[in-house]
């Protein structure tokens, strides 16, 4: 077995989450599977050069079997029954703390997008999971004294690990860095696998940024492998798979059939969707560019084929369909939550009226709201994946008409995408991947989508509702305001870093895959 270091600063009660034993798992998961991993990342370059030639992705001809046979995923433990409301969030002992207390169903304890990666939120996220699953978890902060409520049902805590793609620095296996998701993955199931059991629950997962259903083999065989190695039951733990890239998009059914002893559902993304389909198609001009990224509702017609097509390939199948994020923080304006509860409330009556078995919230205050849209379609009901949707019949076109959204490229749209991009860098440079900006929850797939854009528009030469086209010397333009009207609100430096990033990444020549890759350089 290869040798493990720590190379991190030392974490208060880190001793107790990277044990000898915890270490030694981790390194047998990366020896088994982290050659496999550095496989299937070269292997997304050759499939989006594939697209590049082509110009377009289709479903897979030598899966056909699949999509044609029957079968279905195994049937849901009781505490993934019911997930009508899902909040989600990251792992700091406050959050972990409101969200258990929250009413909703499932929290998604987020190691990936709403998380920064220092070292010292990767441990004391792991502590916090720790106390909270043997309830324990308190905190005294601000005069105020967070604990476990006991007249409420606990969420169901559903781990997101990091993606595929991203290593971590701090950890040293073989002499190379240990992969990310495996860390996150394998300490959380080490030490709480058991202990969940015990107590009625299970190890559930949530799966992000996959793009193929061979990297959902992977995952399967890591969980397969997780579970021999501590002797536990094939098939307890339980995943559910972001379906958060175009590519993926395409695979839904192969995906859920590579994890079909270990699947609950899959989720719709809106953000990172969107941001995968301009890397996808970078190269493939105006019919790709998309309009303003908040006239991109989920009504467009490449939006709703996608989520049509997750309903109906997630019953099909006996698993759960989750819908996407409301984002919005209640305000102590009336007036501006008046607007929002509106909108949210649509949103959330179309998911369950579509046939989708719940949703997801980013503040504690918009439990209710999700629960009682889902409450009037479901009433008595855990879920309702007895809803086929067989009317649901979606082609490789109708998920990549993008020519068919209504909106425009306006010079707000690039002052919105320039803002939130360079406030959310500047939070997550800082340590907090959950930042609250403009009243929305916002995390990395929000970055994400407003570089982009702006790369996007650049690349196009596309042209604003005032006129102008959209340059480099442009974009540096707006950076430039930007960066005047925050310099009273971030510190300095934080903001020097955040604007230069934002910079790199949204008018370098050649697209960069992730910002967060960046970004993990820059972090200390």
């Amino acid at each position: 077995m290869s040798d493990v270091r720590v190379l991190g600063a030392a974490v208060e009660r880190g001793d107790e989450v990277l044990t000898q034993e915890a270490l030694r798992f981790l390194a047998d998961l990366h020896d088994a599977f982290a050659a496999t991993r550095d496989k299937l990342l070269e292997a997304r370059a050759h499939r989006r050069e594939e697209a590049k030639r082509t110009g377009r992705l289709d479903f897979l001809p030598e899966t056909s079997e699949i999509r044609e046979s029957q079968w279905q995923v195994a049937e849901a433990p009781p505490a993934l029954r019911d997930r009508r409301v899902e909040i989600t969030g990251p792992t700091d002992r406050k959050m972990t703390i409101n969200a258990l207390n929250s009413g909703a169903k499932v929290w998604l304890a987020d190691f990936e997008d709403a998380n920064t990666p220092h070292w010292a939120n990767v441990v004391s996220g792991q502590v916090n999971l720790s106390d909270a699953i043997r309830g324990t978890i308190e905190l005294d902060s601000g005069g105020k004294h967070y604990a476990l409520r006991d007249d409420v049902e606990h969420a169901t805590i559903v781990v997101r690990p990091r993606g595929w793609h991203l290593d971590e620095r701090n950890l040293e296996i073989g002499g190379h860095k240990a992969v990310g998701a495996l860390v996150d993955f394998g300490l959380y199931f080490f030490h709480n696998a058991k202990e969940l059991l015990q107590r009625g629950s299970g190890p559930y997962f949530y799966l992000p940024k996959l793009e193929s259903h061979l990297e959902a083999r992977l995952w399967n065989d890591v969980f397969t492998h997780a579970e021999r190695a501590l002797g536990i039951d094939h098939g307890t733990i339980r995943a559910t798979v972001l379906i958060e890239t175009i590519p993926a998009a395409f695979e839904m059914e192969e995906i859920l059939y590579e994890l079909r002893e270990h699947a609950s559902g899959l989720n719709a993304g809106r953000w990172d969707y969107l941001f995968s389909i301009i890397k996808y198609f970078r190269d493939a001009g105006e019919k790709f560019v998309l309009p303003d990224r908040n006239s991109v509702t989920m009504t467009a017609p490449f939006m709703r084929a996608y989520t049509e097509l997750l309903v109906r390939t997630c019953h099909k199948r006996g698993a759960f369909a989750i819908g996407g994020m409301a984002a919005f923080i209640p305000s102590k304006d009336p007036e501006v939550n008046e607007k929002a509860f509106a909108k949210v409330r649509d949103d959330k009556a179309r998911e369950a009226g579509d046939g989708f078995d719940g949703s997801w919230v980013a503040h504690p205050g918009m439990v209710a709201l999700c629960r009682e849209e889902f409450d009037k379609v479901l009433g008595d009901k855990p879920n309702q994946v007895d809803r086929l949707r067989e009317d649901v019949h979606v082609t490789a076109e109708q998920l990549l008409d993008i020519e068919a959204t209504e909106g425009s490229a306006t010079k707000a749209g690039l002052r919105g995408a320039v803002d939130v991009g360079v406030r959310y860098i500047a939070s997550w440079l800082g340590g907090n991947g959950a930042a609250a900006i403009h009243n929305l929850m916002e995390d990395a797939a929000t970055a994400e989508i407003s570089r982009s854009q702006v790369w996007q528009w650049v690349r196009n030469g596309v042209r604003l509702d005032t006129g102008e086209q959209v340059t480099e010397e442009l974009v540096r333009s707006v950076l430039g305001q930007v960066r005047s009207e925050l310099a009273d609100v971030i510190p300095a430096d934080l903001l020097g870093q955040a604007v230069e990033l934002f910079e790199e990444v949204a008018l370098a020549q050649r697209f960069a895959d992730f910002l967060t890759l960046p970004a993990y350089e820059r972090i200390k």
